[in-house]
């Protein structure tokens, strides 16, 4: 396969896409499928030689240079691929709009009056803005699938463990996951056969089912939820299943405790001993960590042992479930406090989906919506991911072929 590289349409500066005074290039050190290509890496990966900031200068301040690669970055470098910089992520992984209060908030280059997505902003803004191949990003509860979403992009979370996670900051490990941005389905599918654990892209000799999830495109804005609908329908998917069970904010709940337990598990010790400060939409979601109570943690965990059972009975015979990435196009950098409490709250309860199974779940770019981008998802069962990589470039020619991303321009509005 002939993967080709494009020239970038905005500058790196001007992208903000990197973090600030920290040039970061590695070599590839082999050969192979990602020969010559170039990739970023979020700044909550290891790579050695430099240093892992995560987002925030609190931590930066603490953090000395890592002496070896993520196995991740490994991979891609062993693989013919070398490394162009390390990108700005949300403070710690924190959130889903894509802001760094300390760094400044990458460009979104598709709408540059939205905002990226995260909390892998950066990662998607240099993807979209053509500076790399494609980069590597994390996804805990959407930081890859909204940004995928919001830049136009195509996004990979993997099933929970198919990526190694050693040399990445740990925030909440029973949901976190190394995902990755790029502007092809065909490229998706290269990276993938590098980087999952379960090997090259299987062959399957049937086609799956597309089951959609009705329950979650009602979660989404009117006019989001009729167009993602039409892509569905494009597709051929006539079956309809129910995924939250009249019950989404169960789901939401379930998530942000045992989201929190693990980050208190994680990040508590230095959160008390070091007091950092966080940006003002991030601060009161790391102060509420130590409301989450013992039987709330049970509960939750609970449900959670439920939910993942009941998606491993629905997602079964070679079946792919259609639903939004995101619940909203972009969202605008003008939106409101209250829009984008709205909007994280919906966003996070469509994407516990997949987080709360550990599934596998690819963002396909559908165009843009009143002149904003959108994604529709497909989330296979658990250890399907190879499946899903297989056939994301038959789906793709047959939504385009009906319209749905002909109108997703080059990303040349900063040019």
């Amino acid at each position: 396969m002939n993967i080709s590289r494009s020239e970038p349409s905005i500058s790196a500066s001007r992208s903000r896409a990197f973090v600030p005074g920290a040039s970061c290039r590695v070599a590839a050190t082999g050969s192979g499928k990602l020969n010559g290509l170039r990739f970023a890496v979020k700044d909550l990966i290891d790579v050695a030689g430099y240093i892992t900031g995560g987002g925030n200068p609190h931590w930066l301040a603490e953090q000395v240079q890592s002496t070896r690669h993520a196995s991740a970055v490994a991979r891609l470098l062993a693989a013919g691929a070398s490394v162009r910089g390390k990108t700005v992520t949300d403070e710690l992984a924190f959130s889903l709009e894509g802001e760094n209060w300390h760094y400044g908030t990458p460009v979104n280059p598709r709408c540059p009056d939205c905002l990226p997505g995260g909390s892998s902003s950066g990662s998607a803004a240099a993807v979209a803005a053509r500076l790399v191949d494609f980069a590597l990003g994390t996804d805990t509860g959407g930081s890859v699938r909204i940004p995928a979403s919001f830049c136009g992009l195509f996004g990979m979370r993997p099933s929970q463990g198919a990526v190694a996670m050693d040399g990445v900051i740990p925030f909440a490990p029973s949901y976190d996951t190394i995902g990755w941005f790029t502007r092809s389905a065909e490229m998706l599918a290269s990276v993938g056969e590098v980087l999952l654990d379960n090997g090259e892209v299987a062959t399957s000799h049937s086609a799956p089912t597309l089951l959609i999830a009705s329950d979650a495109f009602a979660l989404c804005d009117p006019a989001v939820a009729t167009y993602l609908q039409g892509a569905a329908t494009a597709l051929g998917a006539t079956q309809q299943i129910e995924v939250f069970n009249g019950d989404w904010q169960a789901w939401l709940s379930s998530y942000q405790i045992l989201q929190g337990a693990d980050i208190r598990m994680t990040l508590g010790p230095w959160l008390e001993r070091v007091q950092p400060q966080f940006g003002p939409a991030i601060a009161p979601r790391f102060a509420q960590l130590s409301d989450i109570s013992d039987q709330q943690i049970r509960e939750a965990g609970a449900r959670r042992t439920k939910y993942r059972q009941q998606l491993q009975q629905q997602l079964t015979n070679n079946q792919i479930l259609l639903l939004p990435t995101s619940p909203t196009t972009a969202l605008a950098k003008a939106s409101s406090a209250e829009q984008r409490g709205d909007f994280y709250a919906r966003s996070l309860s469509i994407s516990a989906i997949a987080g709360h199974a550990g599934l596998p779940q690819v963002s396909v770019p559908l165009g843009l919506l009143h002149g904003k981008p959108t994604g529709l998802s497909f989330i296979g069962a658990q250890g399907a991911d190879s499946q899903l990589l297989q056939a994301l470039p038959a789906w793709v020619r047959v939504l385009e072929d009906s319209g749905f991303g002909a109108n997703l321009p080059a990303a040349e509005t900063l040019a």
